[in-house]
């Protein structure tokens, strides 16, 4: 039922929800390990200091430790070469312990992003980054999905059921979220519309949404007055904004204006707590789904 007056939407529990993918998963490592006498392993590979990054990578090592999956973790200095950054990635592609490498994004500026993501096996690609990942998605070919967009997915799906039919609106069009949303959402039946910041009547195009999926980087641009009453809201922004009077930091928004949407939606993602739990949890099933296919196993049941 769709939020009514003087009612607001269905908070989307993310974090919930990504706790509990995390538990199944972590119960279906055991009998892999059973079949594979090892765990599903995950490397993460840091190059530089950079503190935000350091801390996404501390916080996957330990989700994949607790997971009951083997967790290793490379770290290069900010001087590394484009060759030392290719040659270590050649070396987990041929690491038989290795199921999964993800490459923390962004580089020192120095370093081609594209073309060291382009070295990773596609088949270790747990990030769905690759050019050939984005072939395959693109195709409907299995492959590894990138796991912000696949989390929104699920939420989307747990939320709504069979999303056939349904009318989407993507606003955003990176390659990290945009573009693979989009393909998901294509891939379960729904009619979708890609939107960006320079998109031509745009509040328009959203009011007539059933799902809005924001992954714009604008803090707070999605209005209440866009949303379709009864859509379903998917915030995936994570912006911070400078500090009010008395304040050290600034509050955390998304690129949803929450409390206007939240008057209008059926359910919509918070900021934080929404997508960003769902993106290491999906992490750890796309490692888990990759040893399977790796050892020549089924994929898990369930993922």
């Amino acid at each position: 039922m769709m939020a009514g007056v003087g009612e607001i939407a269905r908070v989307i529990d993310g974090k919930a929800f990504a706790a509990e993918l995390r538990v199944r998963i972590a119960a279906a490592v055991p009998a892999f390990k059973a079949a594979v006498r090892r765990a599903p392993g995950l490397a993460v590979v840091l190059v530089g200091d950079d503190p935000a990054s350091a801390v996404y990578v501390g916080s996957k090592g330990k989700a994949t430790v607790a997971a009951g999956m083997a967790s290793f973790e490379h770290r290069l200095p900010a001087s590394a070469t484009q060759d030392e950054v290719e040659a270590l990635l050649a070396r987990l592609n041929a690491d038989e312990a290795v199921d999964g490498i993800l490459l923390q994004l962004p580089l020192p500026g120095h370093l081609d992003e594209q073309a060291a993501v382009a070295t990773i096996d596609p088949d270790k690609d747990v990030d769905g980054l690759t050019p050939v990942s984005a072939g395959r998605l693109a195709l409907g070919i299995p492959g590894m999905v990138p796991c912000t967009p696949y989390g929104c997915l699920l939420l989307l799906q747990d939320r709504l059921g069979d999303l056939s039919g349904k009318d989407a609106v993507v606003i955003g069009r990176s390659i990290l979220v945009g573009k693979p949303m989009a393909a998901l959402l294509l891939g379960a039946n729904a009619t979708v519309t890609m939107a960006h910041s320079r998109t031509r009547d745009l509040p328009d195009l959203v009011r007539r949404a059933d799902i809005v999926v924001a992954a714009v980087g604008r803090p707070e641009m999605v209005k209440g007055d866009w949303i379709k009453p009864g859509a379903v809201v998917i915030d995936v922004g994570i912006n911070r904004l400078p500090p009010a009077e008395g304040e050290a930091k600034g509050r955390l928004v998304g690129d949803v204006d929450f409390a206007e949407a939240a008057a209008v939606a059926d359910a919509i993602t918070p900021v934080p707590g929404g997508v960003g739990p769902m993106t290491i949890a999906c992490l750890l099933r796309n490692t888990l789904v990759a040893a399977h296919r790796r050892a020549g196993l089924a994929d898990p049941e369930g993922f």
